[in-house]
């Protein structure tokens, strides 16, 4: 006699940050794992915008211990339990558990491979690793410090045994754990993941009408921004210059109408030129891209460059400029990432 309470319950439960992750997580669970309870899990506040709640299941923000801990003392300990009571109330009992996350190594995720299916009943788990843009393609292995911290970590499950550590070596996202049985990568772009773990995901959105030659409209633009001084990966002096050399290459196609795209974490807009148009749309980048007409998609070093070159028809443009200046951890992470962008087809100028 079948377990009523559990019997056949499959419940996919998604840890996201970004509007890919996001993305990729819609593909999933329509593509699939159309047959299971679909719980999706955001942990940057500035996400919500994004989040469409009658897609799912059952969804909710989930602070991030180290940054919202609880007021008082040992506030980040007492986050990590509210956490696992959060998402166990979301996710209820289930037979199979399916625990999706671009990384596994953070306590704020991995805490969860051993509390959440005890709390749900589960029989069976499985960890399956989301896409992440240019940081998938890439292996990242587990330095000494982080294997120790690892070990540090198994000491919280003295004063509470629901956050026991799932200790594991090799990549720091998890690739190579055992408890790890799929990777999903994006289509088009390399990996550096096992061979046998690894799913290709269809295309996460539509693409968007074709641009025709003989469009009577003004020919538009996208600049796709990102924080480069800021984060250490442009040398201030170059940032003007490579400003205007975006910008005189667009005058140089006949583009008019040029909107400009401002990441969340470059408050200052350090690619925007002031005659730009900012754009805030209520949906994924890459969403909005494949809703939008444009004629040339332009940026630096954005993964966002290798979806617009998915998204769009040949007859669109996608640039990425600055190269020659921009810094990198190591001419190996400057190689991969210029392979990624070549075998995608984004153009260098």
């Amino acid at each position: 006699m079948s377990d009523s309470r559990t019997d056949a319950v499959t419940v996919a439960v998604y840890f996201v940050a970004s509007p890919l992750q996001y993305l990729a997580a819609q593909r999933i669970a329509r593509d699939i794992e159309p047959g299971a309870r679909q719980v999706l899990v955001w942990y940057k506040p500035g996400l919500k915008p994004v989040v469409d709640a009658s897609e799912w299941d059952a969804c909710s923000y989930m602070p991030w211990p180290r940054w919202e801990p609880l007021p008082g003392w040992f506030g980040r300990h007492r986050r990590l339990r509210a956490n696992i009571d959060l998402v166990a109330g979301l996710v209820g009992r289930c037979d199979t558990l399916l625990l999706h996350s671009a990384v596994f190594d953070t306590e704020a995720i991995n805490y969860f491979l051993h509390a959440l299916p005890r709390r749900a009943g589960a029989r069976t788990m499985h960890a399956r690793i989301l896409p992440d843009g240019l940081i998938s393609i890439r292996r990242y292995p587990l330095s000494l410090p982080k294997r120790l911290m690892q070990r540090v970590r198994l000491l919280r499950r003295l004063i509470a045994p629901e956050l026991r550590y799932r200790c594991f070596d090799g990549d720091r996202i998890g690739s190579d754990a055992d408890f790890c049985d799929r990777i999903y990568v994006l289509p088009g772009l390399p990996h550096a993941y096992p061979a046998h773990k690894v799913c290709v995901l269809p295309p996460l959105v539509s693409r968007a009408q074709p641009v025709f030659e003989d469009d009577a409209g003004p020919r538009r633009a996208l600049v796709i921004g990102q924080p480069l001084v800021g984060a250490g990966l442009l040398p201030a002096p170059a940032l003007a210059p490579l400003t205007e050399r975006i910008r005189g290459w667009l005058t140089g196609q006949g583009i008019a109408e040029i909107d400009y795209k401002a990441h969340p974490k470059d408050p200052g807009h350090e690619l925007r030129h002031p005659d730009y148009q900012l754009i805030e749309p209520d949906c994924a980048l890459e969403m909005h891209m494949a809703r939008t007409r444009y004629d040339a998609v332009v940026g630096v070093r954005s993964s966002a460059l290798l979806f617009a070159r998915q998204i769009y028809p040949p007859a669109v443009q996608v640039v990425a400029f600055g190269w020659a200046d921009a810094l990198f951890k190591s001419e190996q992470e400057k190689t991969d990432m210029k392979q990624a962008f070549e075998q995608c087809g984004v153009r260098f100028a």
